[in-house]
């Protein structure tokens, strides 16, 4: 149980460390829309900030966002008391893994909803840069930041003829979305877990329900 718990504390200590890592450079580096290409057109970075919701949305201004980010912290808590029962029950080395990739990549965005709008400037489309720890303080109040998304795919575009129906002339990337490392925590965590792991999660889970009754 020792080992497991440490392997799970080092685990999400890394996988939020290179996460942050990773955002306070494109933070620091990058224009706002800046776009360079890793590999190809298939693999590229371009910098956007999510102002609350998946893809970009909004989520009912400032006390909208204030909610949102609070109910991350309320879903991050219940994936670590998920955790603490999951060294308890003795599950797998796998299942223990994918969970803490899950809990990592929670973690990852509300650190930048909570804290970023203190720590940096305002990121400028083509204009400024923005600094960490600026003088004048940051762009927003606590629990107002937005969450740095760099990530791109586009393995395939498809070209749909113009007889196509509905979807007629219009050009569709294999993935949009543009995203960062703590979604793609929870997104592989989530993913493996199902593929890899649906019995014993489904297992665990039970035996938790029961507990809780």
């Amino acid at each position: 149980m020792k080992k497991k718990t440490i392997f799970l504390l080092v685990l999400i200590f890394v996988l939020v460390v290179v996460d942050q890592i990773f955002k306070i450079y494109i933070k620091t580096h990058f224009y706002l829309g800046e776009e360079i290409n890793i590999i190809g057109q298939w693999l590229k970075l371009h910098f956007i900030e999510n102002e609350g919701m998946a893809f970009g949305m909004s989520f009912g201004g400032i006390w909208g966002k204030f909610f949102l980010t609070s109910f991350r912290i309320v879903a991050a808590g219940l994936i670590a008391y998920i955790c603490y029962h999951m060294i308890k029950k003795n599950v797998s080395w796998l299942l223990l893994t994918f969970t803490a990739m899950i809990f990592a990549g929670a973690v990852g965005n509300i650190i930048d909803c909570v804290f970023y709008g203190k720590m940096f400037s305002e990121s400028v489309y083509f204009a400024s840069i923005a600094t960490i720890f600026p003088e004048g303080g940051g762009y927003a109040t606590w629990f107002q930041g937005r969450v740095v998304d760099m990530i791109q795919l586009d393995l395939f575009t498809i070209h749909f003829p113009a007889t196509f129906p509905f979807l007629g002339g219009q050009i569709m990337s294999f993935f949009p979305a543009v995203f960062n490392l703590a979604d793609a925590w929870i997104t592989i965590g989530i993913f493996a877990m199902l593929i890899f792991c649906y019995k014993q999660l489904s297992q665990f889970l039970a035996s938790f329900d029961k507990k809780e009754e």
